[in-house]
């Protein structure tokens, strides 16, 4: 059976999507309250866990509710994954944790499942499947452009049976949550390499001598739970079996975590446009101005409607990107993955724009989480490739495509190549 030219869900999938309705609307919503509450103590940013991060995995984990990113271990396809993923976006803070399938970590464990020997996975990746330690990804510099991976300066400089460290990264995210064990840093091993063979991912354990927190980075004025610190390393020392796949293989390494990571995004996103959307709809039903209510004026329906279409829209190009992960892998659905990782994020921070706009005064403030779902998701247009560079490569792919007229077509006079 297909949908809408896309293959059904098996009943298994339809099941466990019901389960997360349930488990959205009875336990992760209600805990918001608990969990702001919890963060918005005096003294600052805070990244101790709240109780309430605990008591949800656990009820995740009865609900079966858990590891559903990875196929390998849920049975799920991308594509089946995709609308549970949504929902959780409802929560961008709270539900991804509580199924165990929050950014980085998810992006980690693909690798570790991937490139891990047994005993990086024995050491690592089994912790990070039961929940019990977290990660941080540790590429993106302050000092380069980060767009372009093979830009990173980082040096990992092998020293006898180990590697040394030297450099400073930035928007580390995840190094902060005081159950963070591991980074995973790319840097540069050879200079004189191919530029695309220069870099190595290596497995840094977060106590390692050598390792400062230089400050943490909010995102448009918000400071993530689990931080987004900038990382200095100093002559950081392990040993040269935590090379995570091969040396020289940092880029590929890179290139292929971020294919999942990316879909992974834009799949909860949609959660948060269409979380956005609900809140504009109940706020134009139930306000009044000009004698009528919002939801009346003929300008909020045309916000209402053309949200609803946009997110249409791009659900279907991220279902389109998913689905053809399962079919042909990661390297053969980048292209789509670039579209969907541009389309999605301009719609879900135009959609809760617009949610802005109608709630007014409140709508900017922490009254409602609209002003931390745009901060988040107008950052996604940087995170994981900019825009800008997924166009570039949407753009170098579409010049490489066959003409569009075929042969034996008419072609307009003006059109026609000059006769030798």
């Amino acid at each position: 059976m297909v949908e809408d030219g896309l293959p059904a869900p098996s009943a298994r999938a339809v099941e466990l999507r019901g389960r997360m309705v349930e488990f959205l609307r009875e336990h992760v919503l209600p805990a918001e309250v608990e969990y702001l509450a919890a963060r918005s103590a005096p003294g600052g940013p805070h990244y101790d866990v709240p109780a309430v991060v605990e008591e949800l995995k656990r009820t995740a984990r009865t609900l079966g509710l858990w590891n559903l990113f990875l196929p390998a271990r849920s049975g799920l396809t991308q594509l089946e994954y995709a609308p549970i993923a949504e929902l959780s976006g409802w929560s961008h803070d709270l539900a991804p944790e509580a199924l165990n399938c929050q950014a980085p970590d998810t992006g980690n464990m693909e690798l570790l499942h991937l490139l891990g020997t047994a005993d990086q996975q024995l050491t690592w990746l089994e912790p990070l499947l039961d929940g019990r330690i977290r990660s941080a990804f540790a590429m993106t510099e302050p000092g380069v452009a980060s767009s372009d991976a093979t830009n990173i300066a980082t040096r990992i400089e092998p020293d006898g049976d180990s590697y040394l460290i030297t450099g400073r990264k930035w928007w580390t995210s995840g190094a902060l949550d005081p159950r963070c064990r591991l980074l995973i840093v790319l840097g540069r091993t050879d200079p004189q390499a191919p530029a695309h063979r220069q870099h190595t991912m290596v497995l840094v354990p977060r106590e390692t001598p050598g390792i400062t927190i230089v400050r943490d980075h909010p995102v448009l004025g918000h400071f993530d739970r689990h931080g987004h610190p900038e990382v200095d390393f100093d002559g950081v020392r392990v040993p040269r079996v935590n090379v995570l796949g091969e040396e020289g293989g940092g880029f590929a390494a890179a290139q292929a975590r971020l294919g999942p990571g990316r879909i992974h995004h834009c799949m909860r996103a949609l959660g948060a446009a269409e979380r956005a959307l609900a809140l504009l709809t109940q706020r134009a039903r139930a306000r009044t101005a000009f004698g009528t209510t919002l939801a009346d004026q003929p300008v909020v329906r045309q916000q209402i409607a053309e949200s609803r279409v946009e997110i249409e829209q791009a659900r279907l190009l991220c279902h389109r990107a998913a689905h053809e992960i399962d079919v042909r892998g990661n390297k053969a659905a980048r292209q789509l993955v670039a579209m969907a990782k541009v389309v999605v994020p301009r719609t879900v921070a135009q959609v809760i724009d617009r949610a802005m706009q109608v709630h007014g005064g409140a709508g900017f403030s922490d009254l409602t989480p609209l002003p931390a779902m745009y901060a988040w998701h107008r950052a996604m247009r940087v995170f994981d490739g900019p825009d800008d560079v997924h166009l570039r490569s949407i753009a170098s792919a579409e010049l490489r495509r066959a003409p569009v007229l075929q042969p034996g077509l008419p072609q307009p006079a003006d059109q026609r190549s000059p006769v030798a």
